[in-house]
């Protein structure tokens, strides 16, 4: 991507015991990208007067929703270890199967919420007028 300002969104959305989101972006970029950051702020406040983290991912997966579980899921698994919460994401590459980024971080501050992982629980990235849309549900 080069920089350039990914214009997903995601919103919280209600489930009865877990934590949902739905995401939604022009591109699986930007598809990707708003997942990230709505499991950024589902985690909580971070510290961004602190140092940054940058850290590079790569996976590759059977199909689009395999890799967004992956992803979300890499993304919490380097937060728990570190953390550190992800809230900015440059794609090198992504495809329906393969993605490789570099992720940059800082400390969290104050919790939101435990997330223990992302599910696939319903998990089906469809094409909408306004580019691609899923709904995410994360086991808490």
């Amino acid at each position: 991507m080069g920089g350039k300002e990914l214009l997903g969104h995601w919103e919280e959305i209600p489930h009865t015991a877990d934590l949902a989101v739905r995401v939604w972006g022009e591109t699986l970029q930007e598809l990707y990208s708003a997942a990230g950051t709505g499991l950024a702020d589902l985690l909580g406040e971070v510290d961004s007067d602190a140092n940054a983290t940058i850290r590079t991912i790569g996976l590759e997966a059977l199909d689009a929703e395999a890799l967004l579980v992956d992803w979300l899921n890499e993304l919490l698994y380097l937060h728990e270890t570190t953390q550190v919460v992800y809230t900015s994401f440059d794609f090198e590459s992504l495809s329906p199967t393969s993605l490789c980024a570099t992720v940059v971080g800082y400390p969290l501050a104050k919790r939101r919420a435990y997330i223990k992982a992302a599910t696939y629980h319903n998990l089906a990235i469809e094409r909408r007028s306004r580019g691609f849309e899923v709904v995410v549900v994360f086991d808490a």
